[in-house]
């Protein structure tokens, strides 16, 4: 029998440590430290995703406010990047933060909380897809009327262009595994060069700028709200961009050692994410013109008639926006790989309707089908929202942050009580030990805890029924959906990670099956591990007391 390779044995130790996690290995290990960072900054785009709110930062407090929340919320971003590290590090699996949670949280209250955490994430992702395809629409949509400006966009055309975006990420998914991990190499090259592009050609090509009091200094405020209430929707701006940093966790069991390089990843993201953000925000207030004509753009995209008014030249800003529509339109892709993922994850708990169908893997190409074309159906149907009311749509929007910021609060919560009660489990065993956690963990909740709240507040004024802010609703019927189907079925169906009761001293009992392979993969050459035998997606029978209940 030949001895494993380096590679082939940190691939087997990833999935013994997803065994003792209570799950099957079943996808494929193919992403690298780098091609990780490339996914999760692809699916982060700070710079880009601050280029599509921009019009709401620059009338609420303007600039200033738009650049020192940036370096703000960056900030606390980073305290809840570093806490996911830690616990990422120690628990590598594709439930991420609701994972998390069943294994954090008290006993008596973990599978609850850990199920209402998933409803929020999945929430999330489904709301997110749907406002990342309106977006990727808009842009496609934004170049043909700037090559074209008598094309008039009507809301059918956005939808339709949608759909097509949304099913071809579906499609990249289900028959182009292979290829995801060489484009998210492709992509972090690809997304570094056009930043430094953009930011370059506008700066080079304005010959108009604005003064440095404009950008670092001189509050405006055009949105009819008081001064400090102004500076509220201009954090929130900020808080819109750095989203997503969870990316990482979701795709943990298809990463080459994953205890390790996870939590480098997520680090890596939001550094290189914080830095961009910045650099272009005070490139683009420096360069913005007149930003009530950026608004009212037939384009239907500001940053495209940024562009335009910096570089004075329809070729320029051509090149710039399909610079920036490929990253838009390939973090799509991705996207829909995290969100299928969770999805996956999800329903291998138990936690949707029809658990079994979707928590389905397809043997051949290792890839749950069945989950990616949930996500891309809901995606649809959240963008069908888009012909029947705006105000509905925009809800659907909002409701992405929110819940990703929801299910990002929750786990730190519950690490904060076990850092404080000492009853929480030990994350000895992680590769990624954090310095000064008990002050990143309290700077991450209450950062979170502030954003969850303003996110509800109304953006517009005079504030009436079509420019309300709708989002509290949207989370309430949220709430009560996870709860209804918690008594109805999540109670008795939902099991989350083996390791929630197993750490804190829930009385699993885990029987392994051990059998021999023949042939070279059959061992591990210098430990004498040997591989589990397991059934479905749970590597062993197991009997719960107290914490969990599992369904097999």
């Amino acid at each position: 029998m030949r001895s494993h390779t380096i590679n082939e044995t940190t691939a087997i130790n990833d999935d013994i440590i997803l065994e003792d996690l209570g799950y099957k290995p079943e996808l494929k290990r193919s992403f690298s430290l780098f091609g990780m960072i490339g996914f999760a900054f692809s699916v982060l785009t700070c710079w880009t995703a601050l280029a599509g709110s921009l019009v709401v930062g620059i009338n609420s407090g303007g600039p200033p406010v738009i650049i020192w929340s940036w370096v703000g919320v960056s900030l606390c971003s980073m305290a809840v990047a570093y806490s996911f590290a830690e616990i990422c590090s120690a628990f590598p699996v594709a439930g991420g933060q609701y994972s998390w949670v069943a294994i954090l949280a008290p006993p008596k209250y973990a599978r609850p909380l850990s199920y209402w955490c998933g409803w929020f994430i999945l929430i999330g992702f489904l709301s997110a897809g749907a406002g990342n395809g309106f977006v990727g629409a808009n842009f496609v949509l934004g170049m043909a009327n700037m090559g074209n400006p008598d094309f008039v966009i009507e809301r059918w055309h956005t939808c339709v262009v949608a759909y097509t975006l949304l099913i071809l990420a579906a499609a990249v998914n289900i028959w182009g595994r292979r290829t995801l991990e060489r484009l998210s190499q492709f992509m972090i090259v690809f997304n570094i060069v056009s930043f430094v592009v953009v930011v370059v050609v506008i700066l080079a090509r304005d010959d108009d700028k604005q003064s440095a009091s404009f950008v670092f200094k001189d509050f405006q405020n055009n949105s009819g709200f008081g001064t400090a209430y102004a500076s509220l929707l201009g954090l929130l701006q900020s808080a819109f961009g750095m989203t997503g940093y969870d990316a990482t966790a979701h795709m943990t069991e298809e990463m080459k050692d994953a205890r390790k390089d996870a939590p480098k990843a997520i680090i890596w993201a939001v550094w290189i994410g914080a830095i961009t953000g910045f650099i272009f925000l005070v490139a683009v207030c420096f360069c913005i013109g007149n930003i009530n004509d950026a608004a009212v753009s037939s384009t239907g995209v500001p940053i495209f008639q940024i562009f335009l008014n910096a570089t004075n030249s329809f070729a320029a800003a051509m090149v710039l926006s399909v610079q920036i529509s490929v990253i838009g339109l390939v973090s799509l892709a991705f996207l829909c790989a995290q969100s299928s993922r969770l999805t996956f994850a999800f329903a291998r708990d138990g936690g949707l309707p029809f658990s079994g169908f979707f928590s389905k893997v397809n043997p051949r190409s290792q890839v749950p089908v069945n989950a990616i074309c949930l996500v891309v159906a809901v995606n649809c149907a959240f963008m069908s929202v888009y012909f029947g009311s705006v105000t509905a749509f925009s809800t659907i929007l909002a409701i992405s942050t929110e819940g990703f910021y929801l299910s990002y609060i929750l786990p730190l919560a519950v690490r904060l009580w076990g850092r404080w009660s000492g009853k929480g489990p030990s994350l000895e065993s992680g590769a990624y030990p954090l310095r000064f956690g008990l002050f990143l963990n309290l700077l991450g909740v209450l950062y979170l805890a502030f954003a969850c709240i303003t996110f509800n507040f109304p953006s517009t004024y005079p504030i009436n029924a079509s420019n309300m802010n709708y989002t509290c609703a949207a989370v309430g019927v949220s709430v009560l959906i996870a709860t209804v189907t918690w008594f109805t079925t999540g109670s008795k169906g939902f099991s989350g990670p083996q390791a929630g009761a197993m750490l804190q001293g829930g009385g699993i009992n885990v029987k392994h099956v051990h059998h021999m392979h023949s042939g070279p993969e059959g061992n591990v050459s210098g430990d004498g591990s040997a591989e589990h035998s397991m059934v479905d997606h749970k590597v062993a029978d197991v009997e719960i007391y107290d914490n969990k209940t599992h369904a097999e």
